[in-house]
């Protein structure tokens, strides 16, 4: 919807100006549009996504960091005049983007992580910096020591914090172009090295490259959201048997013939395993599979073979220690570190490397 509205207001403006060249008004009306809808996508991650992990709060607060920051280019860029406390607070809102980042692709990453405490012991220091400086020296009356230092040293900061999640990222970049639901989170992490490299690397007059880069990254994301959506929907849009069940003869035979592919063909290593996959080896409808599941099991398809992946995963941690707990969830057909974690840990209420470390 915000897209269409985008390219209904271009359209227009390029019918009315008669030439493709972007003028201020547009360039405002972009950057503006996207410092807004930052600030509605990350109350959405902060208040209403579900489930409501750690990392969907990060997002959200890096979201919201990040709008503030860019809200305030947008508004310098085209009122030069603006009031010394707003520059202030899109500079302060800036320090705490590179930590943001940072712990946002941990708890994504590493969900196992013990990052529970320690990331709020970190935010409390930088913002007790921010309000020692903020007061001590106010932008206002230290401008120069501002523009000459302190806008320095955030951008340094920013930039150690991405090279410190690039150390995070560097395994999902590795298999970036295998695995399809990793580029929401490298699309993120580029993202922010883009918007940083638009602020430090531009004059005044491409000021507003680095809103017009949040704009780009944010429409991308509610791209990847929106489509995320409909597969989902999409997955789950098999339509029901209504009342008939399956005869338990017909049903007992499917279901052996079930257990001989998970167990002989071993199809839950494929990562890219789908309901309608092992549908046709059975020679059966998609939605007949689910139903047999479901009525005759208790379970759907992603709890089916998830079962399967961590039996294996387990064996694996305690006969193969020589494994690292990575290699061992994709071997069992994970197609992340973080899933692998995740699912090993909702399943056995412990994490891959605990429950190796209590088999040693």
């Amino acid at each position: 919807m915000l897209i269409a509205a985008s390219t209904i207001f271009l359209n227009h403006f390029i019918i009315k100006s008669g030439n493709l060249e972007f003028s201020r008004e547009l360039l405002f009306f972009f950057s503006a549009l996207g410092a807004f809808n930052g600030l509605v996508l990350a109350l959405y991650f902060l208040f209403y996504a579900k489930p409501r992990t750690l990392a969907h709060q990060f997002l959200g607060a890096l979201l919201l960091v990040l709008s503030i920051r860019v809200g305030k280019s947008v508004f310098f860029f085209f009122k030069p005049d603006l009031a010394f406390i707003y520059l202030q607070i899109g500079l302060s809102a800036c320090v705490l983007i590179g930590p943001f980042l940072y712990f946002y692709m941990k708890a994504s990453i590493e969900p196992e992580s013990q990052i529970g405490k320690t990331w709020k012991y970190h935010f409390v220091a930088w913002v007790l910096l921010i309000l020692v400086v903020g007061i001590g020296w106010p932008f206002e009356n230290y401008v120069d020591l501002w523009r000459d230092y302190f806008i320095q040293l955030i951008y340094l900061q920013w930039l150690g914090y991405i090279i410190l999640s690039s150390m995070l990222v560097r395994d999902v970049a590795k298999q970036f172009w295998q695995r399809r639901e990793d580029t929401w989170l490298m699309s993120i992490y580029l993202g922010n090295i883009i918007i940083w490299f638009g602020y430090n690397y531009c004059g005044y007059n491409s000021y507003i490259l680095g809103a017009l880069s949040f704009s780009f990254m944010l429409y991308l994301l509610i791209l990847l959201l929106l489509t995320n959506t409909r597969q989902t929907i999409k997955a789950n849009a098999w339509p029901k048997y209504g009342d008939k069940k399956i005869e338990e003869e017909e049903a007992a035979t499917l279901l052996q013939h079930l257990d001989q592919l998970m167990g002989e063909q071993e199809l839950y290593k494929d990562p890219n395993l789908k309901l309608p996959d092992v549908a046709k080896q059975l020679n059966i409808l998609p939605h007949r599979l689910s139903q047999l599941l479901n009525d005759n099991l208790g379970k759907n398809f992603s709890l089916y073979i998830n079962e399967y992946r961590i039996e294996a995963a387990k064996v694996y941690l305690k006969n193969k220690q020589e494994f690292s707990l990575e290699a061992i969830g994709y071997d069992c057909g994970f197609n992340s570190k973080s899933t692998f974690y995740a699912t090993f840990k909702k399943h056995t209420g412990t994490t891959p490397a605990k429950f190796r470390s209590k088999l040693s």
